[in-house]
């Protein structure tokens, strides 16, 4: 019993692990049909055996940590740039993986405890536990939604369409029942059973369809020439910046030159996240000089840096996307609202300070989170354009990026050196991809260290500047769409496709027991 017992937390954390290979850059999708069914089976079996349920948070927890331990690894890579944080590296690499596995030992647990006796109702029994328990992963605390399984399908352009509708989290639900689909067939109590798994089939190729036609149609949208080109920076600056004392006119000269300005082209700027070391807002102005000879009144700049506040003689720090003119006058600014625990602020701050932790991203205070997102309306030398302001991975939360849609596009500015050489660049990249299709708006992504692109309304990355290297992509022309009704409803759309679900689990409950 007991070398079965070892048998049974390999086997679960091994199905955990192969599930991660589903996702960016991977995209085995086709893994997930074994390794959900395979789990779904495994706990039913279970149930059949164990009276007390306990035993049922273990096997989930074991399930979610070899998933989250080998697709969240690279998050310790951020603590290899300071000497004074290795130390927490092998705790990193543990206890983030444990604590986020704790959410998918919660649904075996609720689904060991809820369990119908019928088998249909039990399946979507589980997708609805899984698909909501997911959602407050997304919540809670900071709320930390990366990478639901629903990702797996970020190169299937056509079938994520169908969250312009539904959602990241809706759709989410659907793929946790399309991928456990496969044990309806094995687990089937008749044949009719096995329309079930059928029609979630033809669900999925439905929204095929649907996003195809969508793509013919936005393709044939008319052309809109813009007077203006709104120019997304990459570059390869090294985060070592942050604690080497880098020259801050070195990082500018080449971000400078990285630009190509034109004296005649009236051109946006947009430089990445924090890029400028040791610089903060209002210090910018200080290398107006170096400026001169290549910005005129044809130029703006938007850029992420630091600023600062003096608020009742206390001083409060801000993760910021600021906009200049040619003359380094600030004209608009945006402070982070989504601060990232531990890297951007200290939890419990004044404890953990005194044992000699401090935050990832500078060696002073903790930023400030600011009041609200408002979105830059830019009208400067006949140019009006309207932008939504996302720092680095406020992209990553479905639903909840934006209230009002009347503005154009959505700037995106990020660091990815703090993934390293690792496969989080490529997961952050793809949040990007659903939050175009899901608001039906162009994103400008620009990424130090990652990859910026231009990814249209559909999903579509119409150029791009791969990872780690430097150089510029323009935006001169977009298409419009109409609203999408995700943009319009948000996640009241989950709440009604988990109605859906309650129907269906009563629905089958009642049609057995007749």
């Amino acid at each position: 019993m007991k070398n079965k017992f070892y048998i049974e937390i390999i086997y679960l954390i091994l199905l955990g692990v192969f599930t991660s290979l589903s996702l960016p850059p991977f995209n085995y999708i086709i893994i997930n049909f074994l390794t959900f069914s395979l789990f779904y089976i495994f706990l039913i079996k279970k149930i059949e055996f164990y009276k007390n349920k306990t035993i049922f948070f273990l096997y989930g927890w074991l399930f979610g940590f070899g998933y989250f331990v080998s697709n969240l690894y690279w998050i310790s890579i951020s603590l290899t740039f300071d000497q004074n944080f290795k130390f927490l590296i092998p705790f990193t690499i543990i206890l983030i993986p444990s604590f986020l596995a704790l959410f998918y030992a919660l649904v075996a647990y609720l689904f060991a405890v809820l369990k119908l006796n019928k088998n249909l109702s039990s399946f979507f029994l589980f997708s609805l536990i899984f698909g909501i328990v997911e959602f407050l992963r997304g919540s809670i605390l900071t709320g930390f939604p990366w990478n639901l399984i629903a990702y797996s399908f970020s190169n299937q352009i056509e079938i994520l369409n169908i969250t312009s509708i539904i959602g990241t989290y809706s759709f989410n639900l659907f793929c946790i029942s399309l991928f456990t689909s496969p044990s309806i067939f094995i687990l089937r109590e008749n044949k009719k059973d096995i329309s079930v798994c059928v029609a979630f089939l033809i669900t999925t190729m439905s929204f095929y369809v649907l996003g195809s036609k969508n793509l013919e149609k936005f393709n044939n949208q008319e052309v809109k020439n813009l007077d203006y080109k709104l120019r997304i920076l990459s570059s390869n600056i090294s985060i070592d910046r942050f604690y080497n004392n880098v020259d801050p006119i070195t990082a500018i000269e080449e971000l400078i030159e990285i630009s190509s300005p034109k004296k005649n082209e009236k051109i946006i700027f947009i430089w990445p996240e924090g890029i400028i070391p040791g610089i903060s807002q209002d210090q910018l102005k200080e290398y107006k000089w170096l400026f001169e000879n290549k910005f005129n009144e044809n130029h703006l700049l938007a850029i992420g840096i630091n600023s600062k506040e003096d608020e009742n003689k206390t001083i409060k720090y801000f993760n910021s996307l600021s906009i200049f003119d040619y003359d380094l006058n600030l004209i608009n600014s945006y402070n982070k609202i989504n601060l990232v625990p531990f890297g951007e602020f200290l939890p419990f701050e004044n404890l953990l300070k005194s044992i000699g932790l401090k935050t990832i991203t500078n060696d002073y205070q903790s930023y400030s989170k600011g009041e609200e997102r408002s979105i830059i309306d830019l009208k400067y030398n006949n140019l009006s354009v309207k932008l939504l302001p996302l720092i680095c991975y406020e992209i990553i939360y479905s639903g909840k990026i934006f209230t009002n849609s009347n503005f154009d596009y959505i700037l995106n500015i990020s660091e990815d050196g703090w993934f390293g050489k690792s496969i989080g660049p490529e997961q952050h990249l793809t949040h990007s991809i659903f939050r175009a299709i899901e608001s039906g708006k162009y994103v400008l992504r620009s990424a130090n260290n990652g990859t910026t692109a231009i990814i249209n309304p559909l999903g579509v990355i119409e150029q791009k500047v791969d990872k780690n290297k430097s150089g510029f992509i323009d935006l001169i022309e977009s298409r419009k769409i109409d609203m999408t009704l995700f943009a319009k409803f948000g996640n009241k759309i989950f709440g009604f496709i988990i109605l859906l679900y309650i129907f269906l689990i009563f629905s089958f409950k009642k049609l057995k027991n007749e």
